[in-house]
Order: C-alpha cells, then sequence, then structure tokens
C-alpha cells in the first residue's frame, strides 16, 4: 500500500481526501499537517513532527500559498513525495521544487485541478484553438477562494496559446453557492463554441488524486498536471 499524509487536513478537500483514502484498500492514511496539532486524529502542526512519528511515501499538499512551498519543499527534503494541489506557485518556486526533487532523486507533482472532467475541457480547448481565432474563459467559484483567476483558468489559457490561439481574457465570478465551473467561449463569424465543465462536489476530485498518488511513486523530477499522466488515468481504473 502506498502510504499518504495530507497536509490541510481540516480543510473542505482535506477532509474529502481523508474520508477516501480511509475507504480505499490501495492507500493507507498515517497521518495530517494541520495548524493545531491532534494525537486523537493523528495531526501534526508540521511536516517535521509528522516525520518525526510516521513514514509517508507521498504527501498531498491541500493547502494555501504561501504556506504550501514550505510544506512541499519540507517533505521533499525528508524524502516524501509531494503531490500539490495549490494553484498560484510562481516560476521561481516551481524551479525550486524541480531542483530539490532532481537532487532528491524522487518525483513530485503540481496538480491545479485533479478532476478528470477538467482535464478533458483543456485538452478540447487547445484542440479548438486551432479553429478559432477569439477566445475568452470564464471561472466561477466559492466566495471563499483565494486565488483569482483560478489556476485551472491559468492552465486552460497556456492550453490554448500552445494549440496556437490568441491568449484569452479571463474572468472570475465568486459567489455563495458555487463549488467550480469553468467555460471556455470560442468565436468566429457566425458561429460559437462553447466548452464547459462543472465541479459539483469535491468528491469528483478524488479519482484524479488517487492517480496522481499512484504516478508520483513512478516519477522522477517535477511534473506539471494530469495530463502528464492521462494514459496511466485510463489504464488504471480510479478506486
Amino acid at each position: 500500500m502506498i502510504r499518504v499524509a495530507v497536509a490541510g487536513v481540516r480543510g473542505e478537500m482535506g477532509r474529502v481526501a481523508v474520508h477516501a483514502l480511509r475507504a480505499s484498500d490501495e492507500f493507507e492514511y498515517v497521518g495530517g499537517i494541520a495548524r493545531v496539532a491532534d494525537a486523537s486524529e493523528q495531526t501534526y502542526a508540521s511536516v517535521g513532527d509528522l516525520l518525526h512519528e510516521r513514514t509517508p511515501d507521498v504527501l498531498l499538499d491541500l493547502t494555501t500559498r504561501p504556506a504550501s512551498f514550505e510544506i512541499s519543499m519540507a517533505a521533499l527534503a525528508g524524502g516524501v513525495r509531494p503531490v500539490i494541489g495549490v494553484s498560484g506557485w510562481t516560476d521561481d518556486e516551481r524551479a525550486a521544487l524541480a531542483h530539490l526533487a532532481e537532487e532528491r532523486g524522487v518525483g513530485a507533482m503540481i496538480v491545479p485541478n485533479f478532476s478528470t472532467g477538467a482535464l478533458l475541457m483543456m485538452q478540447f480547448a487547445e484542440q479548438a484553438a486551432r479553429f478559432f481565432a477569439d477566445v475568452e474563459i470564464v471561472e466561477m467559484h466559492r466566495v471563499g477562494k483565494k486565488d483569482k483567476p483560478s489556476g485551472t483558468a491559468l492552465q486552460t489559457a497556456q492550453c490554448i496559446a500552445r494549440g496556437g490561439g490568441r491568449r484569452p481574457e479571463i474572468h472570475s465570478v465568486r459567489l455563495p453557492g458555487l463549488v467550480a465551473r469553468h467555460e471556455v467561449l470560442f468565436g468566429n463569424p457566425g458561429e460559437s463554441l462553447t466548452i464547459r465543465h462543472d465541479s459539483l462536489s469535491r468528491e469528483s476530485f478524488v479519482p484524479g488524486i488517487f492517480a496522481a498518488l499512484r504516478a508520483v511513486m513512478q516519477l522522477h523530477g517535477l511534473t506539471i498536471g494530469l495530463d502528464a499522466i492521462f494514459d496511466q488515468m485510463r489504464a488504471v481504473p480510479s478506486t
């Protein structure tokens, strides 16, 4: 079994991840990291405290910046592979993580969105960019989401540019009741194309989390996004 620790264990996504890990026969949940430790819940206040008592293979980082950078670097320094579900990392932070992962000889992943549907949305948008000159992105999330625009919207814009399209404008909406919605709107004279993805609950991210946890065990250096392991996602059914 792959031994997994979770940083941000008391957050909404952290609770979903822990529940899924405990229900799985493929992964062993070995402890969490939160601001306040609680031994009865296997929760520690720092990576160092957790590694003093536990031996995870992977740290699933579901915190926020800037704490995420320090947490993931500390995990790598301890030989633990980080899978980072946090957007907003700078180029310098990614470079530092990549350097340390190579130095330690282990894998690391930054995944802006764990949803399989969101991954497909980005791939479809990259294909459509060859045929539509004009495009804009609308991303809608819950009020509490700190980064604006979302990491998924930024990555989608990169996919569109890679496909030969114009770098799109991104419009951000924050409203109560939303989880995550991304719309990519393409326009040509006389026609339009909309590619839309909705995450209706956080459980939609679990298959992608599991795929990343599996894959990082075989990777070396830094990998960005689920698209790098897409074939493995199709080949290995989610738990």
